[in-house]
């Protein structure tokens, strides 16, 4: 009798709340986040410059790395503005298509990182294991390819999640408890059976997360067998060190991401607003921290940004000194 007094609807538009419980710090919790979001755009687009003039980073693990910088970008802006709208102008409303759009680009890119990190520990993989058959295993089409092949897993992957979110009726609310249009926090406001949705949500985050995390564990396994057969400790240090700018990158993404799926999952007795703050965290942190990473860890990306500053200085400098004397000429 319940189902039958139900009204179904199919709505045009969604409302998001930003982080139920904390509207009053809305302001404030903006300013940590716009402060995320410009480090995330001048960091990967500063990484994508970089790479792009500096002929000595056209190899495999840089290509990589600007894959990575573009699926930064694509997630940081497929999230932030819409969520500084609301903290800001308060500005709630997003259209139905919009919603499931960002809800595609969101998974979709954060698929997309996971395997990019998978194709990064490969590179490590061929470069310490095999160093003499890298560049002729890694070439510029086979790097192009696992590229097509990382994109294209996962378009198809998440493909379905907007598509059913779009057929589910609606009956309860039109508001959506979040900052963005999570996957989860849609399907959650139809009132039909959405346990398909959810069934594959889990499936797509075991065979995505588990399969990447899997892949990645193997290459470094690897990894560790032909550094310890090396003779000396400092060559161990070294060969290990050209790894540790993937690693820290991995445990900025997966570590957030992992607690915050089990959090979902099992903590059902925590707050909302933390639940909220914890899913801005794996998807807004990791497009802010991987350029800082990169660029501080990296050798050749640190030198050539030392080299842009410096050669910023020398010529602000002559530039200062002739308006200078140029001023004192007039007086």
């Amino acid at each position: 009798m319940s189902d039958f007094n139900r009204t179904y609807f199919n709505p045009s538009s969604f409302f998001l709340l930003g982080i139920p419980g904390l509207e009053a710090a809305h302001v404030w919790i903006s300013i940590p986040y716009c402060t995320m979001y410009i480090i995330a755009l001048l960091g990967n687009v500063t990484i994508l410059l970089i790479v792009k003039k500096e002929l000595s980073l056209h190899e495999p693990m840089y290509y990589f790395l600007c894959m990575l910088a573009v699926a930064d970008l694509v997630l940081s802006t497929a999230i932030l503005p819409k969520m500084l709208s609301i903290f800001w102008s308060n500005s709630r409303k997003i259209n139905f298509i919009a919603c499931l759009t960002q809800m595609y680009f969101i998974h979709c890119f954060q698929s997309i990182e996971s395997g990019i990190f998978v194709a990064m520990a490969l590179d490590r993989y061929v470069a310490i294991c095999h160093p003499l058959r890298h560049s002729s295993i890694l070439t510029n089409s086979m790097v192009t390819r696992i590229g097509l092949v990382v994109v294209l897993r996962s378009c198809m992957l998440i493909l379905p999640y907007p598509f059913l979110a779009s057929r589910w009726p609606y009956c309860r609310t039109d508001l959506i408890p979040h900052t963005y249009c999570e996957h989860m926090a849609v399907v959650k406001l139809a009132c039909s059976n959405t346990h398909i949705s959810s069934y594959y949500g889990l499936f797509v985050l075991f065979s995505v997360l588990g399969g990447d995390i899997f892949f990645i564990a193997m290459s470094y396994i690897q990894i560790l067998r032909a550094i310890f057969i090396l003779p000396t400790k400092d060559a161990r240090l070294k060969t290990f060190g050209t790894c540790g700018s993937h690693l820290c990158a991995i445990m900025a993404f997966y570590i957030p991401m992992i607690f915050s799926a089990l959090m979902h999952r099992f903590g059902l007795n925590i707050a909302l607003h933390f639940h909220i703050l914890m899913a801005n965290v794996h998807v807004l942190v990791p497009p802010v921290l991987n350029p800082i990473i990169y660029g501080v860890r990296t050798k050749q990306i640190r030198g050539r940004l030392l080299r842009l500053f410096t050669q910023t200085g020398d010529h602000v400098l002559p530039m200062a000194v002739a308006l200078r004397w140029s001023s004192r000429g007039s007086g």
